[in-house]
């Protein structure tokens, strides 16, 4: 198979991409740090993606010990969490996700805006799923580095948010919002799929 796998990588960076929204979450992080300093912008915008990797770190390490702790089997986590994004896809597409207001007793980067708009229901179980299907080193090395690389790509985004917003405008996110709740419905379905076809073939 090789060292690191290539599909594996491009695979979960792709849903990663779609479920944690980078362009998505633009307005909301300008939303939230309005009023403040550049260099404190700046600031938390490493916080918020270091607290969501930290988040989805903890998941993907621990995930397993957390289902057999509660007996869910693989196919039931797969058809809940293919609902659950399905729920968030259609939020996308509609745009009916929430902007939460900026709160000055709690630093935003940390709630809500690391976790969790970030490090959601949905990123969570995406990464449960990829590093249980994950056999041997090659994959499980490109899972984390998937993992890695989204997170540097959210905290870029953020990071150059004044800049994106000035080139892409407001429409071009509502624009990639909305395709990204396409992809993801997509994913969603697939999920439930595999999930049914998983209880079937247990029960065969």
């Amino acid at each position: 198979m090789g060292f690191f796998d290539g599909t594996t990588f491009g695979s979960l960076f792709v849903t990663l991409f779609v479920i944690m929204d980078p362009p998505g979450t633009i307005p909301i992080f300008l939303a939230l740090t309005s009023g403040r300093k550049a260099r404190v912008q700046r600031r938390m915008a490493w916080q918020a993606a270091l607290v969501a990797l930290g988040v989805i770190t903890c998941f993907g390490l621990f995930g397993r010990q957390i289902l057999d702790y509660l007996h869910v089997s693989i196919p039931a986590l797969q058809v809940s969490g293919g609902i659950l994004l399905l729920l968030i896809a259609l939020d996308l597409l509609t745009g009916k996700i929430e902007e939460p207001t900026q709160t000055k007793d709690v630093n935003v980067a940390l709630v809500p805006l690391g976790t969790p708009l970030l490090a959601g229901p949905g990123a969570i179980v995406a990464v449960i799923l990829a590093v249980q299907k994950a056999h041997g080193s090659a994959q499980e090395l490109a899972v984390w580095c998937a993992i890695v690389a989204m997170h540097v790509v959210l905290w870029l985004t953020m990071r150059f948010s004044l800049v994106i917003i000035r080139i892409i405008k407001e429409g071009g996110v509502v624009l990639i919002t909305r395709l990204s709740g396409l992809l993801l419905s997509a994913i969603a379905v697939q999920l439930v799929a595999s999930g049914v076809y998983g209880f079937i073939h247990t029960y065969e």
